[in-house]
């Protein structure tokens, strides 16, 4: 499948009028591919970003285009509304993200940079806030598993709701089947189907151990959303955490979330590959 990474955002450049640029930039996930294009704040509309997906792609058009910056989502996904193309918001966009910081740099050697505050990434999040009640489910955990025993259980057996992206698997990580990934387990007991749809909709991408006081579990979701997982004093949790982060940078940020109805290790009601970004 071919998936583009896409931006369109205002840069801190101006046209011979003054009038503020706008640009266009799109890649593949190599960063082999690399296209972009400029317009004055006037035109910068889906239309006209519909006409420059056509000219980027020379006539063949990606499956979809994944796009991080939520200001540019609704544009972008206009204009992929007209062209038949999926969009999807994702903070997955590494190769885009290292052009554009890249990009970020040569702006300033240009005669018409003006100097503005300007910042490449999205970096104005929102502090987390509390999970509703009815998802807090009825215990949860730190865990480990070997990246061998991750692919044959979790990836082949029957799981009601299932995220593992192809570049998240250890083996597309480059990850030997030893390497030990983290990762957080719920109880949901009833709630636990429940818990679990509300994580499809939330599209879960990572889980960070907070440390205190109080300590924490963040989980980071959607394009910039924060959801408060669980606090907590225990120094034995606490020193968990701690490992729980060193793993995840042994394994390039992946880990995973497991949701289950029980701890009998039988059945499970949603898994999720998780990765830093």
């Amino acid at each position: 499948m071919v998936i583009w990474q896409a931006d369109f955002y205002r840069r801190p450049l101006q046209s011979a009028t003054g009038e503020p640029l706008w640009e266009l930039c799109l890649c593949d996930a190599t960063g082999n591919f690399q296209w972009s294009s400029r317009c004055s704040q006037g035109e910068a509309n889906s239309t006209w970003l519909a006409e420059q997906l056509q000219i980027a792609g020379g006539g063949k058009l990606p499956e979809a285009i994944a796009v991080f910056r939520p200001q540019s989502l609704t544009l972008i996904g206009a204009a992929g509304e007209k062209l038949g193309v999926r969009v999807e918001a994702s903070r997955r966009t590494p190769a885009l993200k290292s052009w554009l910081v890249e990009k970020a740099q040569e702006y300033k050697n240009e005669p018409n940079y003006t100097g503005a505050p300007y910042e490449p990434l999205v970096r104005d999040r929102p502090p987390p806030g509390p999970l509703p009640e009815a998802l807090w489910g009825d215990r949860w955990r730190f865990a480990s598993v070997s990246a061998a025993y991750l692919m044959e259980v979790f990836a082949e057996r029957a799981i009601r709701i299932r995220h593992i992206p192809e570049d998240l698997t250890p083996v597309a990580l480059g990850l030997p089947s030893t390497a030990v990934i983290p990762g957080v387990v719920l109880d949901g007991g009833r709630q636990s189907l429940k818990i679990a749809q509300w994580l499809q909709e939330a599209s879960p991408v990572a889980i960070d151990y907070n440390p205190g006081p109080p300590n924490g579990l963040i989980l980071e979701a959607g394009l910039v959303d924060r959801w408060i997982i669980a606090t907590f004093e225990d120094a034995e949790v606490a020193e968990a955490g701690e490992t729980f982060t060193q793993r995840k940078q042994a394994t390039q940020g992946l880990h995973f979330l497991l949701i289950q109805p029980d701890d009998s290790g039988m059945t499970y009601s949603g898994f999720w590959l998780l990765q830093n970004s």
